[in-house]
């Protein structure tokens, strides 16, 4: 159903020659031809480099296993340059790599600096993901950032294995929602303008959302307080009716409630745009559901005209989805006005229609899990060949220790200060590590900025995007840990070394790695096959732990290990090369998850 991405296809893999001796082998020891070679690094216990089994071929040869791994190894051994020796434990085949085959790995790659990312648009099959996706009566949030974190690094990540990505968003600027705003300033407001007021346009309008919620509960209160059950007093609320009426105003186009929207929903919009510029995320397309609302009350009402929906007699269009263990969905109100799904349909149908795409990824979190599985089947069952290629990547919440948040309420942790928050702590921090000495103040402000947006995105992006988050800023930021900032300072320490070490030579004949070096080298070179994992589970956590892993696979390495003091020239120059290949795949693998690596710390 989806694109498969294999790791065969990933034309630099440094295993493919290994691979394709074991593929000779097999060929010609047991005439096996087709036979798809899976290498994996050999497990801590045992001695090796890379592992293959033959467990899967015993059936078919009718042979031990174990006989089929000696055969092949003694065939890789005679023919293959690269392979040393070998042993075998039981069906695995653990193959023990010459020392040529690490120095020119590390003379291939150190120089690399895109190494691991493929050239872009070596497949014409177009991605399309959809993220943030916000409503224009509120500013964006802690929820918010977890959802542009996650499309923006998936769409990266896309980008790298070389496939062309559209990175969209669809922007809610109508609805009930946006008229309770837009009452609440109307009758509330006294002409207050950002510029008036210095708040930014988000926040301003966000405000407003708060103080409809505020009168809307005092007038329920009063309602109940007269008689009337909470159901009733609910729907009978004056200001919700009030902006009920604004809603079907601004469907029938009425100016004055036009040029009222028009001018709130720029206030917004300005808003989202900073906080996007500063959180590091971009689009290259940008849908509004204004546009896109009436091609979806298009295609419901086709559906009406084709038998796939009905009308209940108070004039509402649903659809049943009951015989697909759903439920009954509204589709069309009585009054005529659209819901959700409504645009939705319209949206969908305009993406495919736009783009030559292959695939639709949805990041929205899973408190939507519903309403992709509804949205999912009305487009199949109004017949749409490409409604098989709709995927929701679904997260969890983003918690913090007091609880959920709720906007209405005006509860939520706001994007913009928590991104101002992270910066300051980070520079709380730094400061009484000793981080910032020989820095001049911009060098300073700026490398605080880099820290407190590294601590956020991989405190956020290290989780599995199914697990839900209790995000704390302070353990976020951490030089000791599992965090951005520690893995900054790491590829910092490397370029430092590399600083030190002036004008070398990528000359190391002779040189044999000891096994924290080949540990090292077989950590680097599977960057490439994770980055091709990472997109076919869509999980940034998968480089996020990646990278983690590599760092520590260095620090042991350079703890036991002199760099520059190293015993030779030749092992000196395959230690700096070693260390150069190392900083590319850091910095290459964090910028895979939006997050920039400064110079000095």
């Amino acid at each position: 159903m989806f694109l498969s991405l294999q790791p065969e296809s990933y034309t630099n893999h440094p295993m493919n020659e290994i691979r394709q001796s074991i593929t000779h082998a097999l060929e010609n020891l047991y005439g096996l031809k087709d036979i798809q070679v899976e290498l994996t690094p050999t497990k801590k216990n045992f001695q090796g480099d890379y592992t293959w089994t033959a467990f899967p071929l015993a059936k078919t040869l009718r042979t031990n296993p174990a006989q089929i791994a000696q055969k092949v190894g003694e065939y890789v051994k005679e023919k293959d340059r690269f392979v040393k020796d070998f042993n075998v434990a039981g069906g695995f085949l653990n193959l023990i790599l010459a020392p040529e085959y690490f120095t020119q790995r590390v003379g291939r790659y150190y120089k690399e600096e895109d190494y691991g990312l493929q050239s872009p648009h070596t497949d014409e099959k177009k991605l399309m993901v959809e993220y943030s996706s916000p409503n224009t009566n509120k500013p964006l949030h802690l929820g918010h950032i977890r959802n542009n974190l996650l499309g923006y690094s998936i769409s990266e990540i896309y980008k790298a294995t070389g496939k062309p990505v559209i990175k969209t968003q669809i922007i809610n600027d109508r609805g009930i929602h946006i008229c309770k705003s837009m009452l609440a300033w109307q009758k509330f407001g006294k002409g207050e303008t950002p510029e008036s007021s210095g708040m930014k346009g988000d926040h301003l309008v966000g405000k407003y959302y708060v103080e409809f919620d505020k009168h809307y509960k005092q007038q329920v209160k009063e309602l109940m307080e007269q008689g009337l059950d909470e159901a009733t007093a609910k729907k009978q609320a004056p200001i919700l009716l009030e902006a009920q009426d604004m809603l079907r105003r601004w469907e029938a186009k009425d100016p004055e409630v036009m040029q009222l929207w028009e001018m709130m929903n720029r206030w917004v919009l300005d808003g989202f745009r900073q906080t996007y510029k500063e959180l590091g995320v971009d689009f290259d397309v940008e849908y509004f559901e204004s546009d896109t609302y009436l091609l979806g009350k298009k295609i419901v009402e086709e559906g009406l005209a084709k038998g796939i929906f009905y009308r209940e007699a108070d004039g509402s269009v649903w659809v049943d989805l009951t015989d697909e263990g759903l439920d009954k969905k509204l589709l069309l109100r009585a009054d005529g006005t659209s819901v959700y799904i409504t645009q939705d349909l319209g949206t969908a149908v305009k993406r495919f229609s736009d783009f030559d795409i292959d695939m639709l990824i949805y990041v929205v979190g899973n408190e939507q899990d519903y309403h992709f599985q509804v949205l999912f089947s009305i487009l199949k069952k109004l017949g749409y060949p490409w409604a098989e290629r709709l995927y929701h990547l679904s997260y969890g919440m983003v918690e913090l220790p007091h609880g959920k948040m709720k906007s209405r309420e005006g509860t939520v942790v706001d994007a913009d200060d928590l991104m101002e928050q992270m910066t300051e702590t980070a520079r709380k921090i730094s400061e009484e590590l000793g981080k910032t000495e020989g820095l001049d103040e911009a060098e300073k402000q700026r490398l605080y900025k880099l820290i407190g947006q590294a601590a956020l995105k991989y405190f956020i992006l290290k989780v599995d995007p199914k697990k839900g988050i209790l995000f704390d800023p302070v353990k976020s930021i951490d030089f000791n840990g599992n965090t951005g900032p520690f893995l900054q300072y790491a590829y910092v320490r490397i370029r430092s070394i590399l600083r030190k070490a002036g004008t070398w030579e990528a000359a190391f004949q002779g040189v044999e790695p000891n096994d924290k070096e080949r540990l090292l080298v077989r950590q680097l070179e599977q960057f490439p096959a994770v980055i091709l994992q990472a997109a076919q589970n869509r999980n940034p956590a998968v480089v996020a732990n990646y990278i983690y892993d590599t760092v520590k696979t260095f620090n042991s390495f350079y703890q036991a290990h002199s760099i520059l003091q190293a015993p030779s020239e030749e092992m000196k120059n395959f230690r700096l090369a070693l260390a150069a290949w190392t900083a590319h795949v850091i910095r290459n693998g964090l910028a895979l998850l939006g997050i920039d690596v400064p110079e000095r710390m």
